[in-house]
């Protein structure tokens, strides 16, 4: 009788073990593989960077200013989570900017101990080989302001062999300081799968993340001379890119700034829009006729400023 009433506390005991809660580390039911920040037309992989937010918080308000970088200007963002269940199942869950992101559900978030290295995929959750991985293919980039900037091209696809994350500062680019005193942009021209070209803006100090550019660690992209076109060889003298310095919307003392939604209309170094309101998102001063400025330079000429009326079509050159 004892042996029996010492075989039932061990099993006993036994069960009540692994009934037990389980450690903090293995709470939620979702393990994070990886993670994107961002729209279907511009994302990065931001894996690295929500592990160190889970590390400080459980909860946390999703901002542009969480990642250090917008990689859609004038468009919400999303963060988008790929995991597994605990039944070996993958599904996504996706917070909008200025959501509330709740770390309860994931296993060992505060760990930070997830994320596959090895995780190829786009936006929409398709696994590649690695070759192709990301959504646009490199142009050309340059690095200054909008007074001055050197073609940095060479050197971007250096590093991209070696990293496919960096801190952008000036000593990136073997110290070199094309406007001494002034913030400087990382200026990537890009094209998508269909073909479109748009533009990645980088500021100093900021994190660049190769992770959407298509086939970034190869470096076998980039025309590396920006007054020679990738596919029809040199251009014509005084010919090149078109770099759009700055632009503005708006009338009378109300302006918005809007160069970066002019930079994303460029297509094959040429400009042609529609000015209007929707274009923009924004009626900077309504009931009156808007204008948009645009400063813009073409390859080695100088910067020439044009203005066009709200319902017209600004086209450049």
């Amino acid at each position: 009788m004892q042996r029996r009433d010492l075989t039932l506390g061990l099993a006993a005991g036994l069960f009540g073990a692994l009934a037990l809660p389980a450690r903090a580390d293995d709470d939620g039911e979702f393990l994070i593989l990886h993670a994107r920040y961002g729209t279907e037309n511009g994302h990065a992989d931001v894996t690295a960077r929500l592990r160190d937010l889970a590390r400080q918080d459980r909860r946390f308000r999703l901002t542009n200013d969480l990642f250090g970088f917008d990689p859609d200007p004038g468009r919400t963002k999303t963060l988008r989570i790929f995991v597994r269940d605990r039944q070996g199942q993958e599904r996504t869950f996706d917070y909008r900017e200025r959501d509330w992101v709740d770390g309860a559900r994931f296993i060992g978030w505060a760990g930070g101990n997830w994320g596959e290295h090895s995780w190829s995929q786009g936006w929409h959750g398709s696994r590649g080989n690695g070759r192709d991985d990301g959504e646009f293919t490199i142009l050309y980039a340059t690095y200054g302001t909008g007074r001055r900037e050197v073609d940095v091209t060479d050197r971007l696809r250096d590093l991209a062999r070696r990293d496919e994350r960096f801190r952008l500062t000036n000593d990136t680019f073997g110290g070199i300081d094309p406007d001494p005193g002034q913030t400087k942009t990382l200026h990537i021209i890009a094209r998508d799968r269909a073909g479109q070209q748009r533009s990645f803006d980088f500021r100093e100090y900021q994190t660049v993340d190769g992770s959407q550019f298509i086939g970034w660690s190869r470096g076998d992209w980039g025309r590396g001379n920006p007054g020679r076109d990738a596919d029809q060889g040199p251009m014509r003298p005084g010919y090149g890119r078109l770099v759009i310095d700055s632009a503005s919307y708006g009338s009378e003392g109300r302006w918005v700034d809007v160069t970066q939604l002019v930079r994303a209309q460029v297509r094959g170094d040429r400009l042609d829009l529609q000015v209007r309101n929707e274009l923009f998102g924004v009626d900077p001063a309504p009931g009156q006729r808007k204008v948009l400025s645009v400063t813009y330079r073409q390859g080695n000429q100088p910067a020439n400023t044009v203005r066009v009326s709200e319902r017209d079509t600004m086209r450049l050159p």
